[in-house]
């Protein structure tokens, strides 16, 4: 058998990362509003945790940042005249759609898409759906490049099967990746999905969110299944606690994450918690005559406020090495300074009876004071070698690649942006110069509209 591999697909954080806090629902993203942010650091945070998973012999990729502004929807919003006169009169008419169209919010690539693997698909492929994050204007312009950069990168049609968005409607609102898990005894072999949402739209959910809007409803869940040619009988789908989408869960990456056998969540993630883990074992265990795993987190160790001020939740969870069955945590910084937290971690750990074995710190202020921690910023993507041999390799993660790419940030990238630097027409000749450099980097190509003409 091929040997299999998780990747993680990394969003490399823009030139562009700013603080809007475009993101109603994501504590963070509304507390860091106005602040300066710093797009360099920004992104050699990121590479320095592409490089540390990469160190442990995991597979790793990138995934590049879009082409921004957006000038096309400002046009569309009747902002006309050159680049120039656009911004100007954008920044004096609509200053919080300028920002829209400058946000760098497609580094977050766990909502990038939903993929389902070889294994799991009826026709033997690997299938990609673009999210096409509906809720919010400001991510609801990033899906057709999103589907661009997919097919760059995962070009032979006979292995990789890509799907438009699905209709940009509140019954449809997708959020990609970040409401998805997989469960699998070994990644090259059939999995158990499953897809959790925060709301129905055709029929009224039992109980809904009171303060801040649920992204994902069922019914983008199941037509996802439908598109990728999933078993039904393989499929769990489970409602998101409201209270956790209160409290700032605005995905349900932010209270659980799962990693082949293991389910790691607080437990205030789903509503029906009880109903929900009973299905998810006993699918799991028809499946793969396997345990599943359960990592519950209680109330009482750590408060669904804590959870979400550190972003426990949004850990990676990984192996510690392409053959070990232990795992680690691959968590923001801010789990280390909350202390029932990182008090909770630190008893984790030395419980030999479950998987998770250590914990990894890592410095990303910049994505998390815009609302993104380690999970957000991965696309997990599960190929075989022959998969991967067919994929463009110009996006695998080297020491090499790590260092040229350094060096281009340190290139084109500014060390301080604000809302007030978005009116700058030259900020967009930067952009357009670093990213028609990067896509040689990458050979990806012509993905972007200044590199296509329109």
């Amino acid at each position: 058998m091929a040997q299999t591999y998780e990747v993680n697909f990394d969003g490399l954080v823009g030139p562009t990362h700013h603080y809007a806090g475009l993101s109603y629902g994501n504590v963070a993203s509304l507390s860091h509003k106005n602040q300066v942010a710093n797009p360099k650091e920004a992104a050699l945070q990121g590479l320095r945790k592409m490089k540390f998973l990469a160190s442990l012999g995991l597979k790793q990729g990138i995934i590049p940042p879009q082409e921004r502004p957006n000038l096309s929807a400002l046009r569309l919003l009747g902002f006309d005249g050159t680049p120039e006169q656009i911004l100007k009169k954008a920044m004096q008419e609509a200053p919080e759609i300028l920002s829209a169209v400058w946000s760098s919010s497609s580094m977050w690539t766990a909502n990038a898409a939903t993929v389902s693997p070889s294994f799991d698909s009826q026709d033997g492929r690997v299938h990609f759906t673009p999210a096409n994050l509906s809720c919010k204007f400001h991510r609801s312009i990033e899906a057709d490049t999103t589907g661009k950069i997919l097919k760059a990168i995962f070009r032979d049609p006979s292995t990789f099967a890509h799907h438009s968005p699905l209709p940009s409607s509140a019954a449809f609102q997708d959020e990609g990746a970040a409401n998805h898990s997989r469960f699998c005894k070994n990644y090259g072999e059939p999995g158990l999905q499953f897809f959790v949402y925060g709301r129905t739209a055709f029929q009224k959910s039992k109980v809904e969110p009171k303060n801040f809007p649920a992204r994902q409803t069922r019914e983008a869940s199941v037509a996802l299944a439908r598109l990728h040619r999933l078993d039904p009988n393989r499929v769990v789908y489970a409602q998101q606690n409201p209270d956790a989408i209160d409290a700032g869960a605005f995905h349900n990456d932010v209270v659980a994450v799962g990693n082949s056998n293991v389910l790691f969540f607080h437990e205030n993630a789903f509503l029906d918690t009880e109903e929900v883990i009973a299905s998810l074992k006993k699918k799991f265990h028809e499946i793969s005559s396997s345990e599943l795993k359960i990592v519950q987190v209680a109330e009482s160790e750590v408060k669904l406020s804590d959870a979400v001020k550190s972003y426990l939740f949004n850990s990676q969870l990984i192996h510690l090495n392409q053959t070990s069955r232990e795992m680690a945590l691959i968590a923001p910084q801010e789990s280390q300074e909350v202390d029932a937290v990182r008090t909770y971690l630190e008893k984790l750990i030395r419980d030999e009876s479950q998987p998770i074995r250590e914990v990894h710190y890592f410095d990303l202020k910049q994505s998390m004071q815009n609302g993104g921690g380690p999970a957000c910023l991965r696309l997990r993507v599960v190929l075989t070698e022959e998969e991967i041999a067919k994929s463009n390799l110009g996006v695998y993660f080297s020491d090499s690649l790590y260092h040229q790419l350094c060096a281009w940030v340190n290139r084109h990238y500014r060390d301080r942006l604000t809302s007030q630097d978005l009116v700058d027409v030259s900020l967009l000749r930067e952009v357009q110069i670093a990213l028609d450099e990067l896509t040689q980097i990458l050979n990806l190509g012509s993905i972007y509209p200044f590199q296509l003409g329109s």
